[in-house]
């Protein structure tokens, strides 16, 4: 089999199997591990696969940038953020992350919800800025322009003074076996940081990030409270999470 027919073969046996396991595929296919193994690279620097330790999963949609990322599933998110405001107690300290469906958290906060929001997104700090009852705190620091968010020392040192009741973690990838995982190292680490200043950490996740990964973890699934997503019970990640014990709320 030439290179280019096996290679149209991985990408069609990810569509269907949502991973690839290079030993498996080395075995059927009568080549090498290293020869898969190359191919999985070419796939991944096409943007096709996110390479992983053993093989590779489904790249997340919500890589891109945040402007494209608005135009993905907006209603979708939408019913993530109902579901996810009423994690939110009167009066408690709420540690929001950037991103699109984040945003569509601020906007969903009700009128009368009296609560202190953090955030190091100068858009969602935007969006609460006529919020009557929130108290509004933005993280300053350099601003990771892919993202919108600040990042960087002067972001992670205000980050380390903060101690919240809930963190709303946006990620581009949830995965039963690689976890948490989103496009920059350095956000990656503004996500764990935040993580850390919070009693409780859910995770916002819409059906399109289900069952990707991408290139950096940010927390393992043991390392947060739950997951809240669009997906119903029948979707095969909310079913693998489950059995892994991870909560997950749906929805409406």
């Amino acid at each position: 089999m030439l290179a280019a027919h096996r290679r149209d073969l991985l990408v069609d046996r990810l569509r269907r199997d949502g991973r690839l396991v290079a030993k498996e595929l080395a075995a059927e296919l009568g080549v090498s591990e290293d020869s898969v193994r190359r191919d999985l690279r070419d796939l991944a620097a096409a943007g096709l696969c996110q390479r992983v330790y053993g093989g590779a999963l489904p790249v997340s949609p919500a890589v891109a940038d945040h402007a494209t990322r608005a135009g993905i599933g907006p209603q979708d998110k939408a019913r993530v953020a109902r579901a996810a405001v009423g994690l939110v107690r009167p009066g408690s300290t709420l540690l929001l992350d950037g991103g699109t469906t984040a945003l569509a958290v601020a906007r969903a906060l009700p009128r009368a919800s009296a609560a202190l929001v953090v955030t190091h997104s100068p858009a969602v700090a935007t969006a609460l800025a006529e919020h009557p009852d929130a108290d509004v705190h933005l993280l300053g620091g350099r601003l990771f322009k892919h993202s919108v968010v600040t990042c960087g020392a002067v972001a992670a040192e205000a980050a380390a003074r903060v101690t919240a009741d809930l963190f709303l973690l946006g990620v581009t990838g949830v995965h039963p076996t690689a976890g948490l995982t989103t496009g920059d190292v350095e956000e990656a680490a503004m996500k764990r940081l935040l993580a850390g200043r919070a009693a409780e950490t859910w995770v916002l996740a819409s059906h399109e990030k289900l069952g990707t990964a991408s290139a950096h973890t940010v927390l393992g699934l043991d390392d947060v409270a739950g997951v809240v997503t669009d997906a119903g019970a029948d979707h095969a990640v909310v079913a693998a999470l489950r059995e892994r014990g991870v909560r997950v709320l749906a929805a409406d």
